[in-house]
């Protein structure tokens, strides 16, 4: 299931590859070679890993791209945060449900040695893909205007069709039981055929230090697959994979809690956001 799923995300064949050379025909089998491997301690060491492992193509990828070192280094951590998230979602075994919701969303988590606890969102959207692909990259700094969770998305930096750097302010939890949060992110779009994926972890950009009297939280990797449902083309099977280290001196209960109901509350959101725009689009084909 792996190999195929590599091929797919990756955009490319075997026929493909036989036509690479040297050190990137080398990285596509490393990287295809590196999916089933985990290793490191934890969320923080991963990330640290993948900064460090991000220069290795460095010159290859400046020459063909015309990309410097800074640009090459996040389009390599946004690339190792979209594999090393199929390698998780790829894998069946260990989940543990979370929620339940009467529309049948479902939320699960999975302890992993490198990352931590993760949680899956699985759900049924009824809009095609192309527009919830839209909707989450093309219109991703309006976020805040319909995701309370959410108080603001700006891209920082852009690098090709496919990366970008983002920094994210978390909106109010109910009680004020997590404080502020903040994350400055590396994320990776790609559309191959007819599913599509969001990808991403913590990176560090020179605009945005940490801000004084906001957390600087931590995410990654994360995920965000739609791909069109076999029996309904018009409707999307959504999958959302979600780990983050909020930082800070909180019960782990509390996280679990509001990080699960997060994803619950994101796909609720959605569904409105998406419905508001095919009306707002009837209103304006009527006048």
């Amino acid at each position: 299931m792996l190999p195929a799923t590599f091929k797919l995300c990756a955009g490319i064949s075997y026929r493909h590859m036989r036509k690479m050379t040297g050190l990137r025909k080398n990285a596509m089998v490393a990287i295809h070679h590196e999916l089933n491997i985990l290793a490191g301690p934890n969320p923080s060491s991963w990330i640290r890993q993948v900064r460090r492992r991000s220069s290795l193509l460095s010159s290859r990828i400046e020459e063909k791209q015309g990309y410097n070192e800074e640009e090459v280094s996040y389009v390599k951590q946004g690339e190792e945060a979209l594999q090393k998230s199929i390698s998780i979602l790829g894998d069946q075994d260990g989940w543990t449900t979370e929620i339940i919701a009467p529309n049948g969303d479902k939320v699960m988590s999975k302890m992993l040695p490198d990352v931590g606890k993760v949680f899956k969102l699985e759900v049924l959207l009824d809009q095609r893909s192309d527009n919830l692909y839209g909707e989450l990259v093309d219109n991703m700094e309006q976020m805040g205007e319909w995701n309370p969770n959410v108080k603001e998305v700006k891209i920082l930096q852009k690098i090709g069709q496919e990366t970008m750097v983002t920094h994210e302010v978390s909106g109010p939890t109910p009680g004020n039981v997590v404080g502020p949060r903040d994350f400055v992110s590396v994320r990776c779009a790609k559309r191959r055929g007819s599913t599509c994926f969001l990808a991403g972890m913590s990176t560090q950009h020179p605009s945005m230090p940490e801000q004084r009297g906001i957390v600087r939280a931590q995410n990654g990797p994360t995920c965000i697959v739609m791909r069109p449902s076999k029996e309904d083309p018009n409707k999307t099977k959504f999958t959302w994979l979600l780990s983050i280290d909020l930082k800070g001196w909180i019960p782990k209960t509390i996280i679990n809690k509001v990080l699960s109901q997060t994803q619950v509350d994101f796909a609720n959101h959605l569904r409105q956001r998406m419905t508001d725009n095919s009306v707002s689009m009837e209103m304006a084909q009527a006048c």
